[in-house]
């Protein structure tokens, strides 16, 4: 027996652990396979199975590998595939059809029907096929010749990818022994351990004995680390100014896809390959040249978007019109509801973070988003929408009553029309009413935003009830009717963009690409802040102590904040990183940054406990994670039960503090009172009461809302994490359920949070805004189609 097995390209590394791109002086070694040569099959023994070693695209492979686990296995992905190409070649039918084989004056009444019939039959609309033929013009030949070479492509494209996936299908049910049936049943964390596993047996890559998972995060996210970080040093095209119309946040799939193009996967980007940056950027001092060199790529791309762009347009046109006519006409309000524009998803996505982890953090951020921004309105808006609604409401009760009277009425001209844009003028207008029995807290609902999404500026603290902050959040939680229009109209400003606003950056993206790739072992050229070193390159108003840095703070801090990531990009992902892979090695500097913070946390918990009690970060911290929901607030309650602290603090009951902490602690009492109930008896009653807690109230409700395969690390929880520490040696969380990383990772969000804007106060002390006793958010967390997709541009 023998089985066919596609053969990869190998990856010729040095024996070197991670370098510095300016550090290396001589060139890479020439790789064994030119790149794009195709796909080389040879046959190799099996005993039961498959020989996996020397896998030489390990990136491509384990994307796929990814993407199958993701995409529900073989036949679901090749039926996908299939419809694709039906789809596209449906609309060009379709179009074609439309435009030259109907008889449009006989479908308009403009003639009579023919053979003095009362009515016109289907048949007399549609001309013969020789007809038709012959009713094609230069146009229509010149769209089926671009629609026939694009199909072509397609072809290829879908025949190459389902050849892939055959040999990842053979490795899943051969190597690993997942079938297809137990895909949806299996975490991605579990077919990381299994492919771990398999590389110490057989070596699939040759340059490393044992793959870690950082190693596969980075092979799967080594272009997508690039561009978060580049949207963090504000180096993409994201915000800009259009004449008359002022400043546009956004960034559409197809600028996406072409500065993806431009970057990482064109002749001329800056990568030669997918693991290694061209080594004219060893070199020093030949940076002009490199970004003149860029300059020029960039052009000729937007000349060629330029050229397109009519037809891209079209399309576009086409492919919305076609994908939300049904869901218009069954749901008129759909385009009134919110979507995460692609700006939101860049921005907030951690290092190392893959598709299924970033959308389900910001499916739990959709309520809390989308009750935040309902909570303003305009008064004036709000006058004009009434009376208007008012009128269309006169009108449409006067036409539907005539038509119920007499059904002739709505055969006369345009009647169905005139109903149809009247139900519109409705909807908008009370979509702009607010409801005046609904009150939200705009700086609650924006603490449980940022519980969930983790990155918000710093600078909207205390603020959220402003309109520039309301403002400035629309550019990540936008209308989906927004997010259609930019997306539709994007091809015709791709190309002026690209021109205008991202090629006068080439100079800096040379300079990014220089001072932030290093090369790693066995993974090659990666983005530096994807190592999460936080020791080089985190920041140290983000962090407990400076000490993790090098000396001469004063100097060598400005460096570092200089250089390093914004928002706490890099101490955030390193923290989520270690929650959903606790197997993971953490270097030395990660050890001590995590273990700080936990330290830090046991320490103020202890203060808390105390006579001397003053709110901290952690109870601060505590506060708003237990006023997120029910489900967070049994955590926050079981713990704050388990150290006792309303019983051990009189201070709960003095008001011998200032305006500002008085207040926090009315707060805090509150929160306990409504939370806590009865003071526990003992600890076995307490400890009993807890776990009930916890189990009912927050794991097994959520575990219902996502498959195993969309759940973000283990299914078992992590084995150590914020809680765990605060929780003690005897942890309730021992057999928690996944959950509880997602409410481990929110309450190291909002500490981390409090702690850097602490550090902010001390360093330029400012007065503490009060925190504002709110009614809690509901339990139910809606979910949204979080990531759209243009099949012209993505083909997915």
């Amino acid at each position: 027996m023998s089985a066919t097995q596609i053969n990869y390209r190998s990856l010729n590394e040095e024996n070197t652990t991670v370098i510095n791109i300016h550090e290396l002086e001589t060139s890479y070694e020439v790789e064994d396979t030119p790149r794009n040569s195709g796909v080389l099959v040879h046959t190799v023994p099996e005993k039961n199975k498959t020989r996996w070693n020397h896998i030489q695209d390990l990136d491509s492979f384990f994307t796929k590998m990814y993407q199958y686990h993701q995409k529900h296995g073989f036949s679901v992905i090749l039926v996908d595939e299939i419809f694709q190409l039906f789809v596209f070649t449906f609309v060009i039918w379709l179009l074609v059809f439309t435009a030259n084989c109907l008889n449009h004056d006989m479908l308009f009444g403009n003639v009579p029907p023919p053979n003095n019939h009362s009515r016109v039959a289907i048949n007399d609309v549609i001309y013969p096929v020789d007809k038709c033929l012959e009713s094609f013009g230069s146009m229509t030949y010149l769209i089926l010749i671009i629609s026939a070479l694009y199909f072509f492509i397609r072809t290829v494209k879908f025949f190459f990818n389902i050849t892939q996936y055959w040999d990842i299908k053979k490795f899943y049910n051969t190597a690993l022994n997942i079938g297809d049936s137990d895909l949806d049943n299996i975490t991605w964390y579990e077919v990381k351990k299994k492919v771990r596993e398999v590389q110490a047996e057989q070596n699939m890559c040759i340059d490393k004995d044992h793959l870690t998972d950082l190693d596969i995060y980075h092979r799967i996210l080594r272009f997508k680390n690039y561009m978060v970080a580049l949207m963090n040093k504000n180096l993409l095209p994201a915000r800009f100014n259009i004449p008359l119309f002022g400043e546009v946040v956004g960034l559409s799939r197809g600028l996406l896809f072409n500065i993806d193009l431009i970057l990482f996967r064109s002749p001329g980007s800056p990568f030669q390959n997918n693991w290694q940056l061209r080594d004219d950027y060893n070199i020093r001092g030949n940076q002009v040249d490199l970004a003149k060199r860029l300059s020029k790529l960039i052009l000729w791309v937007a000349l060629a978007n330029l050229i397109f762009s009519p037809l891209i347009f079209i399309w576009q046109i086409i492919y919305f019109s076609f994908t939300y006519a049904n869901i218009l006409k069954k749901e008129p309000g759909a385009l009134g509801m919110r979507t995460w524009s692609n700006y939101g998803r860049l921005y907030l996505r951690h290092f190392n973070e893959l598709d299924h982890e970033l959308d389900a953090r910001l499916n739990r951020a959709y309520e809390y988003a989308d009750k935040y921004l309902s909570s303003f309105s305009s008064p004036l808006l709000a006058v004009f929408a009434r009376n208007i609604l008012f009128i269309s409401g006169g009108l449409l009760v006067v036409v539907l009553a005539l038509g119920i009277y007499n059904e002739f009425v709505f055969q006369i001209e345009h009647v169905v029309t005139l109903i149809t844009v009247l139900s519109a003028i409705g909807l908008i207008c009370r979509s702009l009413i607010p409801d005046d029995n609904l009150i939200w807290c705009p700086e609650q609902l924006m603490t449980a935003i940022l519980a969930h999404v983790h990155y918000l500026p710093s600078s909207w603290k205390n603020k959220s009830h402003t309109t520039l902050v309301q403002k400035e959040f629309g550019y990540f939680f936008q209308f989906k009717a927004n997010y259609v229009l930019y997306e539709i109209f994007s091809p015709l400003i791709t190309p002026f963009l690209l021109l205008f606003v991202f090629r006068p950056k080439a100079l800096e993206i040379v300079k990014f690409f220089r001072s932030f790739t290093v090369f790693v072992r066995g993974v090659g050229n990666v983005c530096s802040f994807a190592q999460m070193d936080v020791r080089k390159y985190g920041n140290p108003e983000w962090q407990l102590d400076n000490s993790v840095f090098n000396n001469n703070a004063d100097d060598n801090n400005e460096n570092q904040i200089s250089c390093c990531p914004n928002n706490g990009k890099i101490e955030l992902s390193l923290l989520r990183f270690t929650l959903t892979n606790p197997d993971w090695q953490m270097p030395s500097e990660a050890i001590n940054f995590v273990n700080g913070i936990r330290e830090n946390a046991i320490a103020e918990l202890s203060k808390a406990k105390t006579k001397d009690f003053r709110l901290n970060a952690l109870t601060e911290s505590l506060i708003s994670f237990g006023t997120m929901g029910d489900e967070y607030s049994s955590v926050a309650r079981s713990l704050l039960e388990r150290c006792n602290i309303r019983e051990n603090n009189e201070c709960f009951n003095e008001k011998v503090y200032d305006i500002n902490h008085a207040q926090r602690q009315d707060h805090f009492e509150q929160m306990l009172q409504q939370n806590l109930g009865e003071k526990s008896q003992c600890n076995e009653r307490m400890r009993s009461k807890s776990v009930k807690a916890l189990n009912s109230s927050f794991g097994r409700n959520d575990m219902k809302k996502l498959r195993t395969s969309k759940l973000e690390g283990r299914l078992e929880g992590p084995s150590q994490s914020l809680l765990h520490s605060l929780y003690g040696p005897e942890s309730l969380w021992e057999h928690s359920p996944s959950d509880l990383t997602i409410a481990d990772m929110c309450l190291s969000t909002l500490y981390l949070h409090e702690i850097h804007n602490r550090k902010q106060k001390s360093e330029q002390p400012i007065n503490a805004a009060t925190i504002e006793s709110t009614n809690k958010p509901s339990e139910t967390v809606l979910t949204s189609n979080v990531g759209e997709t243009t099949p012209l541009l993505t083909g997915t």
